[in-house]
């Protein structure tokens, strides 16, 4: 029954960002530098609209960003935004809210499977293990975690995340030094066994994805 006056966009995602132009200009959006440089530049991808935030419509791109952290509001009202580098893309944005020990991941933690790795829009696969143990490290006092798109979890489940995200990374890599192409490769990780209630639907994308950065940056 109250007006809506902030947004943030956790990533530059269509999903996540295209209701934009739905909102009056009164609105304030909040992102990331970065992901606002995307959505400026608007590469044609999947999940991007390209025209969204062209022309008139200019004015619903986020006009206040960040850089590491940004604090908005305070007391019982009081949300941190986190930047802990590159994963699904290089501006996604944890969202925590102290007061409610909630943490929103946005997509950077979307679901127990294997990650998005979104390259045109600055994603690393190489970076994404860092990238959460920092979130990990640095983020205290959280009972639920908001995933982009998943039912609520809890606290314990981002931990194991990034464990899961570490092994993938260290399974792809095992694979590359053995000679293995990308399809060789995804098709004899199995993490499933080990991380109970995880499926492999993006496996064989996240392992092409880390493969051209690791072919494109030379790493052994």
């Amino acid at each position: 029954d109250k007006p809506i006056t902030m947004i943030i966009n956790t990533h530059t995602h269509f999903d996540h960002t295209g209701s934009n132009t739905e909102f009056p200009a009164t609105v304030e959006f909040v992102a990331h530098e970065n992901t606002r440089a995307n959505l400026a530049r608007a590469t044609c991808q999947p999940v991007t609209n390209c025209d969204a935030f062209k022309g008139d419509n200019a004015k619903y791109l986020p006009k206040r960003t960040f850089k590491d952290k940004l604090t908005v509001g305070s007391g019982n009202e009081r949300i941190d935004l986190f930047y802990f580098g590159a994963g699904h893309t290089n501006g996604d944005a944890m969202v925590y809210f102290p007061a409610l020990r909630v943490l929103q991941t946005g997509d950077l933690f979307a679901r127990k499977d294997a990650p998005r790795i979104d390259r045109a829009n600055g994603g690393s696969g190489v970076a994404y293990p860092p990238t959460l143990s920092k979130a990990v490290a640095t983020v205290k006092n959280v009972d639920i975690v908001v995933p982009g798109h998943a039912p609520l979890m809890k606290w314990s489940d981002l931990q194991e995340y990034q464990r899961y995200v570490t092994d993938l990374l260290n399974e792809v890599q095992t694979a590359r030094r053995a000679g293995k192409n990308a399809d060789a490769a995804a098709a004899s990780i199995n993490l499933t066994d080990k991380y109970k209630g995880y499926t492999s639907e993006g496996l064989k994308l996240a392992v092409q994805a880390i493969y051209e950065e690791l072919g494109s940056t030379r790493t052994r």
